[in-house]
């Protein structure tokens, strides 16, 4: 949690503009807000525009941002070649996370760790992404076969011939920690990503955890709860049929969960009102206060959404106010 002991003006002086963290146990010094690619697959978030999806990102980098994550399986693989093709020439300004471990074949999806798999997805990344080296490569999702041992094993090859400088997890639990233990304090993987929000704390305390204990820098990703959170949606909000967020798996946007969201989104506003900012970079900047050291994942479909996101990144919340949102976002 935040430390409020810290000198306040002190904390303002650090750049205020792109606030930046170090990634444990790497030289990566990336903004605490990154840019997400799953919309850039162009699938399954309504009506997508490729060319506002290209701006977003030039928008992205021309506003400090220089920490970008996506996977290959965002869109079949679509989501890196278009951040490759809007990058252009600066992609070497930027810092690139993607992932591996998800397989789509014959229209089934599922889980691969192997090694022969892991050698095959960074290739095709690394091509798709136009780049001679990944700067963070995690895996997606664990495959509940290959031990993690030698899955860090695998990624070692990788590092050791240029292909990545760094790895990382997501989606892990406290299922993972066993494996994570057996590293001691040679944990070679320096970062993990999970979903978290003021719409979705079920993972909070592993994630203190898996912080704390095994040094690992926090992605969060979902940190608007699907854009639940952003203050554009009621309860009559509907989406098209090919908006994920449709489905009832998603739960942010059904039911008593929507409901929950909608008072939470009612003090948000009230907070943005008192502040001058977006409701989302409210939303946004909670995470940061309240969970230190983190960086926050948000996907844009469009510049202006990166606009209002950049606005989390000048200032901070009162004690008063992160503890009012995180009263009342306790699940």
């Amino acid at each position: 949690m935040l430390s409020f002991g810290k000198d306040l003006k002190a904390r303002r002086v650090e750049d205020c503009r792109m606030q930046r963290t170090l990634i444990n146990k790497t030289d990566l010094k990336v903004s605490r807000l990154c840019m997400g690619g799953c919309p850039l697959g162009g699938y399954g978030w309504g009506q997508i525009n490729k060319k506002d999806l290209i701006n977003a990102v030039k928008t992205a980098v021309d506003s400090g941002i220089n920490f970008f994550d996506t996977a290959d399986t965002y869109g079949l693989g679509e989501s890196e070649r278009t951040l490759a093709e809007a990058l252009g020439s600066r992609t070497k300004e930027v810092i690139i996370s993607t992932k591996f471990g998800v397989r789509i074949e014959n229209g089934k999806t599922f889980y691969d760790n192997s090694r022969e798999y892991l050698f095959k997805a960074v290739e095709r990344s690394l091509h798709r992404l136009n780049r001679e080296y990944i700067d963070l490569y995690l895996v997606h999702y664990r495959d509940g076969v290959t031990p993690l041992g030698e899955v860090a094993e695998s990624l070692e090859i990788l590092k050791q011939q240029g292909k990545i400088r760094y790895y990382g997890l997501s989606n892990i639990h406290e299922s993972d920690e066993s494996e994570l233990a057996t590293f001691g304090e040679n944990n070679p993987f320096v970062s993990f990503q999970d979903e978290y929000s003021l719409a979705c704390r079920k993972n909070e305390k592993e994630m203190f955890v898996f912080r704390d204990k095994y040094k690992m820098t926090p992605l969060t990703w979902g940190s608007l709860g699907q854009g639940v959170l952003s203050g554009k949606y009621d309860i009559n909000s509907k989406f098209e049929s090919n908006d994920r967020r449709s489905r009832d798996v998603y739960v942010n946007f059904h039911g008593k969960k929507l409901l929950k969201n909608l008072e939470i989104v009612e003090k948000l506003k009230e907070i943005a009102k008192i502040v001058e900012k977006p409701i989302s970079s409210v939303a946004i900047r909670w995470i940061l206060d309240y969970l230190e050291n983190s960086v926050v994942l948000v996907g844009a479909k469009h510049p202006k959404q990166v606009l209002e996101n950049i606005q989390s990144l000048d200032w901070y919340l009162t004690k008063e106010q992160v503890q009012l949102l995180e009263k009342i976002s306790k699940e």
